[in-house]
């Protein structure tokens, strides 16, 4: 995912998400709340944002494998204990799946890095993607020389064929756009891009480790929409929307205090405003077509410091304020939306667990 936070858990907490990976499924920790889970697709590197295309397939960016190039000399690598960072210019891909939940690789060959090894390195590759009419974009969080990877975290346009062009250098905008208040302790230099959105013809994407929302033309201009460091602090701005305006929801930073998540209103003009508060590690966020609003929450409950198997949770929330819990028992999830058919789809298993193949998408059917 943006590893620049998941790389803050501690090694206790490492070893048990590699310990409950390998003696249980994800689909044996899942309790339906007010909707019935089953799992849409397996076999997935990492998995984490995802979108249905025109064509009705569902797209799924995946991390990948890291890789094991070190950062090279001259680059300014992450400081341990998360770095340094070792990476491969092949690692992940996006794939795409079709309605019967085959998976096939769409894109293939794209960047992946990992954090520090011990005791269980942390992936990041391809983070998210989004259409602009039939056209599909991606945005890369895990590349650039920091994570030792020559290509520059970037958005990058995919043709029908699998093949791809770069659009915007996003490391190139992070080292000559600085935030107003970046991280002292946990600072990626190429940053560690995390959730995509289309919106009337552009791209916008969240980067969680300097905390801020950019705008991306397909002609690649790059153009900040607001910082969030300069007026909410380091607050890790990671699950991104659109419903008449931008909602960000935040991670926050660990270990997790229950409850210290919130939704933000982000306007164009990038004034920010909390508009829902209570929730816990939110990596995702939508609206269903009754403009109802989800949140996505990778780890709930009290004493849980880190990112835990099997206590993530989706929640719908009313304009009222009040929480209906929608599934619970997720193992790791990093990212929602919604299907053409009217239910929610999550990549479960999102990150932590080897080896590779073990992320999976479920399928929400939404009952009310």
């Amino acid at each position: 995912m943006a590893m620049r936070y998941i790389a803050s858990i501690s090694s206790a907490i490492l070893v048990l998400v590699c310990a409950v990976a390998q003696t249980a499924r994800a689909a044996d920790l899942l309790d339906a709340g007010s909707g019935a889970v089953t799992t849409f697709a397996t076999g997935l590197d990492n998995p984490r944002g995802l979108k249905f295309g025109p064509d009705g397939y569902l797209y799924v960016a995946e991390g990948g494998s890291g890789g094991s190039n070190p950062v090279p000399a001259g680059c300014q690598g992450v400081e341990p204990p998360i770095g340094p960072y070792t990476g491969s210019e092949t690692g992940s891909r996006i794939s795409r799946i079709a309605a019967d939940g085959t998976r096939t690789t769409l894109v293939d060959g794209l960047p992946s890095s990992q954090t520090a090894p011990a005791p269980a390195p942390l992936v990041s590759g391809v983070a998210d993607v989004a259409f602009i009419g039939d056209t599909l974009y991606a945005v890369l969080g895990g590349a650039g020389c920091s994570h030792g990877v020559a290509m520059p975290n970037a958005v990058i346009r995919i043709e029908t064929d699998g093949t791809w062009t770069p659009v915007a250098d996003l490391s190139a905008y992070a080292r000559n756009n600085p935030v107003a208040n970046p991280p002292e302790h946990d600072f990626e230099p190429d940053g560690t891009w995390y959730s995509m959105i289309a919106v009337r013809g552009n791209l916008y994407t969240l980067e969680p480790n300097r905390g801020e929302l950019v705008k991306v033309t397909p002609s690649g201009r790059v153009s900040r929409i607001a910082d969030f460091s300069a007026s909410q602090g380091h607050v890790v701005p990671s699950a991104l929307a659109f419903h008449g305006t931008f909602y960000v929801g935040n991670l926050d930073v660990f270990p997790i205090q229950e409850g210290a998540s919130k939704i933000y209103k982000v306007t164009p003009s990038g004034v920010i405003k909390s508009v829902v508060e209570g929730l816990t590690t939110v990596l995702g966020l939508t609206f269903d077509e009754r403009g109802r609003m989800y949140a996505l929450e990778n780890t709930t409950g009290a004493g849980n410091l880190f990112p835990t198997p099997g206590t993530g949770r989706i929640v719908r929330i009313s304009p009222s304020g009040d929480v209906d819990v929608i599934a619970t028992g997720l193992f790791l999830p990093t990212a929602i939306t919604f299907g053409p058919d009217g239910n929610l789809y999550v990549s479960n298993v999102g990150f932590g667990p080897p080896p590779v193949g073990l992320g999976e998408v479920l399928k929400i059917e939404i009952v009310d």
